[in-house]
């Protein structure tokens, strides 16, 4: 007798582990593949825009010699003159074109794209792209990004419980990264298939685990502050674009000897409270950081170079903040890591779907002994419970917001 009380508890508490990881994948199924697929999505957003407008295509035999960004600046500002440039945002690839944004007074904003060889402007794209609804919708689910990246944040803390839960389930699991699922039934096969992507996952789930919840930190008053911008010497009228092209490629020769390797990603303009340009790039300095903290500001009157952030004098706090979107859309590598990050976001949105698949066919065979494809979809569908309507309703607010927002 007493030798056996271990034995049940040992039991029991599996059963607590198991209830506790298929609540924690189950209730929210729905609303953590929305999540997932959106997100493994936006890892090649840019380039599904790229695939969806012709206006951004160009024949990289073309490109070389590159255009000088001064007459990029120039043919940009020349193609509306009314309009406000935004940014110039370098190529995705060697086939795209330079991407800029502009904005007239009452509108959205508009991409304006550019032959990154002749500078000529090759066409407009609207604002709602496909890459803006993805990067909207994961992030934020197009409501207030406050409240949405916290409800967003969600889903890494059922991850969490998930991966904790698991290790708990699944006895011996470090002996199932070299098993290959071969179940004997379908309701095994599926469930061999769920513990094998798990495995393999560990790393990926616990990148998107930290850095989901660094993003809730930060709208919760965590964030890093960004350093601050120089202010030119004097303040003055803004000259005319040719001029300031021309002073922009004088700037980017001045950061090229002074930063050798430096590669433009975008250049913010300037605007007449601050006449200075902010080129946004990558020098190597440092890995795991945005454009945005290795960038120079360039006097858009004089060309001269009038301050710069090193990525190597950011605190630990900054580090860690300009690390998360890199680390969370796998972009630090180029397409090498965006293709790995682009896999494990599909296979995190399998493992989605399979938990909830190997609940239906258990659940259904327990009730009809020979689950169809009908019962095994209602029997999911019950398996959520009442979240199954909060998570569905999730799903479909962006879907219902972006008219209106984007």
């Amino acid at each position: 007798m007493t030798a056996a009380r271990p034995v049940r508890r040992r039991k029991s508490g599996t059963r607590l582990w198991w209830r506790v990881h298929q609540w924690a994948g189950l209730q929210a199924s729905l609303f953590l593949t929305f999540v997932f697929l959106t997100g493994t999505l936006a890892v090649f957003s840019h380039e599904i825009d790229w695939a969806l407008r012709p206006a951004m295509w160009v024949d990289p035999s073309t490109v070389s010699p590159p255009a000088r960004w001064g007459d990029v600046a120039a043919a940009v500002a020349a193609h509306d003159p009314q309009a406000e440039v935004i940014s110039l945002n370098a190529p995705i690839h060697a086939a795209a074109a330079i991407d800029a944004l502009i904005k007239s007074e009452g509108e959205m904003p508009r991409h304006v794209y550019v032959h990154p060889g002749t500078a000529e402007v090759l066409g407009e794209g609207d604002w709602a792209g496909l890459q803006r609804f993805l990067r909207n919708t994961h992030r934020h689910l197009m409501i207030d990004v406050k409240y949405g990246v916290s409800i967003v944040s969600v889903a890494a803390m059922l991850l969490l419980v998930s991966l904790v839960t698991s290790f708990a389930v699944y006895k011996h699991w470090w002996r199932g990264f070299f098993r290959w699922p071969r179940g004997r039934t379908l309701r095994a096969l599926i469930g061999d298939v769920h513990r094998f992507i798990g495995l393999w996952s560990i790393w990926f789930i616990a990148v998107f685990i930290v850095t989901g919840l660094w993003y809730l930190v930060e709208v919760w008053g965590g964030d890093a502050p960004i350093p601050p911008r120089p202010e030119p010497a004097v303040a003055s009228v803004l000259p005319a674009p040719a001029t300031q092209g021309a002073a922009l490629d004088r700037g980017l020769a001045l950061t090229q000897a002074a930063l050798p390797g430096f590669r433009v990603a975008s250049i913010l303009a300037p605007d007449p409270d601050f006449p200075a340009f902010a080129v946004q790039g990558y020098t190597g300095r440092a890995m795991l950081v945005r454009p945005r903290v290795d960038a120079v500001w360039i006097d858009a009157r004089t060309g001269n170079l009038i301050g710069g952030i090193d990525p190597r004098t950011l605190s630990l706090h900054q580090r860690i903040s300009e690390a998360a979107d890199p680390l969370h859309f796998g972009t630090f590598g180029g397409y090498w890591t965006k293709t790995v990050w682009f896999l494990f976001g599909a296979a995190l949105t399998a493992m989605a779907v399979t938990g909830v698949v190997i609940y239906a066919l258990r659940i259904a065979r327990s009730e009809t002994g020979k689950p169809g494809r009908a019962g095994v979809l209602a029997a999911g569908w019950r398996g959520m419970g009442r979240a199954r309507w909060i998570a569905l309703a999730l799903c479909l607010l962006p879907l219902v917001l972006a008219p209106f927002v984007l």
